[in-house]
């Protein structure tokens, strides 16, 4: 998801491809066109005989503030020698999320000259993601972003790191202070989740019954989702009946949707909290032959989610920016390594959220209404 949720973009950094791709954010920021659920399902025939609810979509993100935050790390790096850095990212597990994560890390280290490497545990097991990183640690890495898969696994390897004067950044999922991350780059994850709570509520009216699927009822990044997702739907008509784990599978995932439609028929509304888990609910509200009359808001923007968004199937997806993630803490890392962490955090403390340690990638909100802009967007930064 990691999850979760622009317009500052530069010539500098983007080249001729980004001026085209500002004009098209702007105009999906704009834009007071969203899509809520279609009325019918194309492939089962189903109807809802209410009017498609209209949500509006977002997808302004933070990418100017972390532009100048790209600029002024690398115009303080400047004459320094960065020959001897090699920084790691690793993630939480191989899925078609973090291919931009993965993208952005690689041209952030092209941009800036230094070597690394990314790593993702292929089944997203937390003793494939502590071995990844204790291999890396021996292989001589100076830098490591992580989306921890556990905040307290992750607490020894981290204080190991700096001791070792390796600093370590948190992404995509937000890891306590006590843990000793320099910083969290990524979605604020409550934000996250409120904004699906807010779309959740204009698709279903201000009323229903909603199940929430997700990968982990543990991980901070989907507690603090979840929790602002209810906390959205306070004083609505809206209850969330059921809160289902699947353990980062797929195929538990399409199950649960499936059981919890099959047995529940009062049930109208689906929270999909991992990127695998709206295509999962997709699927099963589209086999159902249920498309359009219960809702589905998902977080990610996996190929199969976008899909279902444009056929109607899915009615909004809260989008991250994992690229953005992978870009800036490549710059993020190298500064941390040859300027210190005071010398960074003085120069990156003007963008970071009140709590002093989050520096946001932003969070947005993609529809039926935008979906066109969105997919613009990603193919200017080569990951469409």
């Amino acid at each position: 998801m990691r999850d979760v949720r622009s317009g500052g973009w530069t010539i500098g950094r983007w080249g001729a491809a980004a001026t085209a791709v500002a004009v098209v954010v702007c105009a999906g920021a704009c834009s007071k066109t969203g899509a809520g659920g279609s009325s019918s399902d194309p492939g089962k025939g189903t109807s809802s005989s209410a009017a498609a609810p209209v949500i509006q979509g977002d997808i302004t993100f933070n990418d100017a503030n972390l532009a100048k935050i790209d600029s002024a790390l690398k115009a303080a790096l400047a004459g320094k020698d960065l020959s001897k850095l090699r920084e790691a990212m690793v993630v939480n597990v191989a899925v078609d999320y973090w291919n931009a994560g993965k993208t952005g890390f690689t041209k952030g280290l092209a941009d800036l000259g230094v070597k690394g490497t990314y790593q993702a545990p292929a089944n997203g097991r937390l003793d494939q993601q502590l071995s990844i990183i204790q291999t890396l640690r021996g292989q001589g890495i100076t830098g490591l972003s992580v989306s921890a898969i556990d905040p307290t696994a992750i607490k020894s390897p981290i204080a190991s790191a700096n001791g070792a004067g390796i600093p370590v950044l948190a992404i995509d999922s937000p890891l306590p202070k006590e843990d000793g991350a320099a910083l969290y780059l990524g979605t604020p994850n409550y934000q996250a989740g409120q904004k699906a709570g807010e779309a959740m509520k204009q698709a279903l009216g201000g009323k229903g019954q909603v199940v929430v699927l997700v990968g982990s009822l543990t991980t901070s990044n989907a507690v603090e989702r979840i929790q602002g997702f209810e906390d959205a739907l306070k004083g609505t008509g809206i209850k969330v009946v059921q809160k289902l784990s699947d353990g980062m599978d797929a195929s538990k995932a399409l199950t649960n949707a499936q059981t919890a439609i099959q047995t529940n028929p009062n049930i109208n509304g689906l929270y999909g909290v991992y990127s695998y888990d709206g295509p999962s609910a997709g699927q099963a509200v589209q086999a159902a032959g249920k498309s359009g009359r219960v809702k589905i808001v998902s977080d990610d923007s996996d190929a199969q989610t976008l899909k279902f968004i444009k056929d109607g199937v899915i009615q909004a997806t809260v989008v991250q920016e994992p690229y953005q993630q992978g870009y800036t803490g490549a710059y993020l890392l190298a500064a941390l390594k040859v300027l210190g962490k005071d010398a960074t955090l003085k120069l990156v403390q003007p963008y970071l959220e009140s709590d002093g340690s989050t520096l946001s990638s932003g969070v947005g909100l993609v529809t039926g209404g935008n979906l066109s802009d969105y997919q613009a967007k990603l193919t200017a930064l080569g990951i469409g």
